[in-house]
């Protein structure tokens, strides 16, 4: 790797002590960044030798791989530069990059376009003629369509598009890459994944954390806007699209907005019957009682936030007319549970009934455990014809498997330019389309409420055909 400066803007906050010094530690410890320099800059008047024991102090704290003489090692490549978002003040950074240089904005989401400018003033959005410049930017990019596009413009002002890298880290999940691998790799997947053999998909990301110190954003955030826009829109436009002709970048974002494209929008009229919304009211978790949203520290009592969405998609294309797409995340559930769960159609039957179980799935699981399961029917043991439900699972990995963290993945796609993992502009732009009526709806009238430690509000059943079931949360995804 050339010699590359990578400047953390918001080098002092939680984003960067708890996720992105631990990857770069383990990226330097592996030998993949020896020539990679950190500057952390941020509003801190801090010394380098206080930076560095800011970082010393995150790393034992959130790094398992930690060793004091790798840390010795390390810590060569950290400087520090302390200042405003602001041009003036940013040039202290001009003697100190190498002709390729990285920034990222771990930053709260209002300072996006605020430090996107200043880095642009201060002339750092001019490649080099041998090197160049690129913006790393953390969700969520906008919180409705129309600040999507006013983010977009402030960006575009200084920064060309191929520069700017929109990080969301379920791209660099191992599973999620696996999804891709799986379906595209292994010939006896494609003939049947299509609306002839698949009845639904079912998206889920359950989590038992209530809203912990993030009130302040959570609040006017909602689960919409902080999961499923993003992270389960990944999944879904992963799971759906259409295989690739080349493996390239463009290519394979080109298919991911093909996807959204296809999706048929959602009106204010018709939210009810593709969407449901709830929040948690207090309850208990295992053997904890916990309160309820509106008890939380830091939020109003009388919030209609949500703290739990699920959405009804339907794609009109050939291959999936007719295949509802079930999408949700909740707080306060019954388990940390997450997976991508694709059900097949009944077979047409000359088998005696006792035989037909008809619940077939293949599910990629995300956690608690990265595995996949395929849920087939098999003959029940006895003298008689009768079939009983039998789960094949493949772990996604061995133990002796080295594994990365997704901040690890797409750390390295950024300083390597590799934009396969990376939302395009337009993916948000269409993601806001499909999700801004949703949000428009709901700005009036209040949640469901569900209990904590459950699967989430009644209603969402409303969102099923007949003969659909959510899989179960509390039971880590039975039906």
């Amino acid at each position: 790797m050339a010699a590359t400066t990578l400047v953390i803007l918001g080098a002092s906050g939680d984003l960067t002590k708890r996720l992105l010094m631990p990857a770069l530690y383990r990226l330097h410890a592996l030998g993949l960044t020896r020539d990679l320099r950190i500057i952390g800059y941020a509003m801190e008047p801090w010394s380098r030798e206080r930076f560095e024991q800011h970082i010393h102090k995150a790393l034992q704290a959130f790094s398992p791989d930690y060793t004091p003489a790798q840390w010795n090692r390390f810590r060569r490549q950290l400087d520090y530069v302390g200042g405003q978002l602001q041009a003036d003040q940013l040039l202290a950074l001009k003697d100190k990059l190498d002709p390729t240089a990285l920034f990222y904005l771990a930053l709260p989401p209002p300072l996006f376009g605020v430090a996107a400018r200043a880095l642009g003033e201060a002339g750092f959005a001019k490649s080099p003629r041998n090197g160049w410049r690129r913006l790393v930017v953390e969700k969520p990019f906008g919180t409705d369509l129309a600040s999507a596009q006013a983010l977009r413009q402030t960006m575009h002002t200084h920064w060309d598009e191929q520069q700017i890298l929109r990080i969301d880290h379920f791209l660099g999940k191992e599973t999620t890459q696996n999804l891709m691998v799986f379906r595209f790799a292994n010939r006896f997947i494609e003939p049947i994944w299509n609306a002839q053999h698949i009845a639904q998909v079912q998206i889920t990301y359950a989590e038992t954390l209530g809203v912990e110190k993030r009130a302040a954003y959570y609040d006017k955030a909602g689960a919409l806007r902080d999961m499923l826009q993003n992270h389960l829109m990944q999944l879904f436009s992963l799971t759906a699209m259409a295989p690739l002709a080349e493996w390239d970048p463009e290519v394979l974002r080109n298919h991911k907005v093909e996807v959204l494209r296809s999706t048929v929008p959602i009106t204010t009229a018709n939210v009810n019957a593709h969407a449901v919304r709830g929040q948690y009211r207090a309850g208990q978790i295992g053997r904890k009682k916990v309160p309820g949203y509106r008890n939380e520290p830091g939020i109003a009592r009388s919030s209609c936030t949500e703290t739990f969405a699920a959405l009804r998609l339907e794609i009109d294309n050939w291959r999936w007319r007719g295949v509802p797409f079930y999408l949700r995340s909740g707080k306060r559930l019954a388990t940390n549970y997450s997976e991508i769960a694709v059900q097949f159609r009944e077979v047409p039957g000359a088998l005696p009934k006792a035989v037909q179980a008809g619940n077939n799935w293949m599910i990629f699981r995300i956690r608690p455990t990265e595995q996949m399961d395929l849920l087939v029917t098999a003959k029940r043991p006895g003298l008689e014809l009768a079939g009983r439900p039998v789960v094949l699972t493949a772990p996604y990995a061995s133990p002796e498997d080295r594994e990365f963290s997704a901040y690890e993945q797409l750390l390295m796609d950024a300083i390597e330019g590799d934009r396969t993992h990376f939302l395009r502009f337009d993916e948000v732009e269409w993601a806001w389309k499909l999700l801004t009526p949703v949000l428009e709806a709901w700005q009036s009238g209040a949640p469901d409420f569900y209990a904590a430690g459950s699967d989430g509000p009644s209603t969402q059943k409303r969102l099923l055909d007949p003969g659909h079931a959510w899989r179960s949360i509390a039971r880590n995804g039975d039906v």
